[in-house]
């Protein structure tokens, strides 16, 4: 079983779990499918919002899509995600990724 495929399984048997998903979202991206680590991406953050690594890496994938309006709303909201989750770091590396895309 290759990876990508593994990675499905777990998300198939954890699906409320939010390693597995960001774990497929990743790989997709690392291959280049990015329309579907977007979709996973978008899941992930409708199913647990408040995990907030999900917000940066969805913006960095959307960007690489071309969708820059989408990018930024993803950032902002992992800005709000990570703001009531009191995470500083994340809060920093979004609103950096976010001011970058502003030019």
């Amino acid at each position: 079983m290759d990876r990508l495929a593994m990675l499905r399984q777990f998300v198939a048997q954890k699906p409320g779990e939010a390693f597995p998903r960001y774990g497929l979202a990743m790989e997709l991206k690392r291959r280049g499918q990015l329309a579907e680590a977007i979709v996973e991406f978008r899941e992930l953050i409708a199913k647990i919002p408040e995990y907030v690594p999900a917000y940066l890496m969805a913006g960095n994938t959307l960007v690489e899509a071309g969708d820059r309006d989408g990018a930024l709303q993803v950032l902002d909201q992992g800005v709000q995600a990570a703001r009531a989750a009191g995470d500083a770091h994340a809060l920093g590396e979004l609103e950096s990724a976010r001011a970058a895309l502003e030019g």
